[in-house]
């Protein structure tokens, strides 16, 4: 799994954070780990973006932004508002390959969901992904809504041919509702494999608080101890 692409089901799940514990744990393991963020919308030209939050978090410097728009809009309605070419995603395809050449794992991170739009041509991070033949991580929210937003998520992952390397919870809440709880027994009913969970607040932590809580929250495939049946009988409500 020398790249990995997160995307999630929608925007404000926790991409970012899940994004910075998994290279948190590879680089403690000793890996070398570089981050991509294609389109950062939402931020100005000097404003801290999704890759500075992710070393802060994890350490790992080794990173590539394509392009940055300042509405937080999806890329090609960002670009659209800012009077500016859409990125063309393809064109992100060498770069990343070339990365994945000098270090052992390349993460890259999505915009918005899975078919958030990057340009006039309908490109979606899932193009991306199928371009580099790399796995989809999908970050999901914990609530109530989450089952239909994950399950076609993940559908439309499959549908394209693309391997689903599970579903992480972002943000996972001190203290769940009824809603959250039950979605621990019904995600992998609808197909989503729960390899992970995050508590809400995590992207807060100093770094050596944040990789111990990288390391219970995600599962053995990240180099973290999570364990979906304990997690769920933890805390499921049937």
């Amino acid at each position: 799994m020398s790249v990995l692409v997160v995307t999630g089901t929608g925007t404000g799940v926790g991409k970012t954070v899940v994004t910075a514990a998994i290279a948190a744990l590879a680089a403690a393991d000793g890996r070398s780990v570089a981050v991509v963020k294609p389109a950062q919308t939402g931020a100005q030209a000097d404003d801290v973006g999704d890759l500075a939050h992710v070393a802060a978090l994890s350490g790992v410097a080794e990173g590539r932004e394509f392009v940055r728009f300042p509405d937080a809009l999806a890329p090609v309605a960002a670009a659209r508002v800012a009077g500016r070419p859409p990125l063309d995603l393809a064109t992100c395809s060498a770069p990343i390959a070339a990365l994945a050449k000098q270090y052992d794992l390349v993460l890259v991170e999505g915009t918005g969901g899975l078919l958030v739009r990057y340009d006039e041509q309908k490109t979606t991070i899932a193009a991306l992904a199928a371009s580099l033949t790399a796995p989809l991580l999908v970050v999901a929210a914990p609530g109530l809504g989450t089952l239909n937003h994950t399950a076609l998520t993940v559908e439309a992952v499959a549908r394209r041919g693309l391997e689903c390397a599970g579903v992480v919870i972002g943000s996972w809440p001190a203290d769940p509702d009824l809603a959250a709880r039950c979605n621990l027994t019904d995600l992998p009913r609808h197909g989503a494999a729960i390899v992970g969970a995050l508590p809400a607040g995590a992207g807060d932590l100093p770094r050596d608080a944040f990789l111990a809580v990288a390391r219970v929250g995600l599962g053995a495939q990240f180099g973290g101890t999570f364990d979906a049946a304990d997690f769920a009988a933890a805390h499921a409500q049937a």
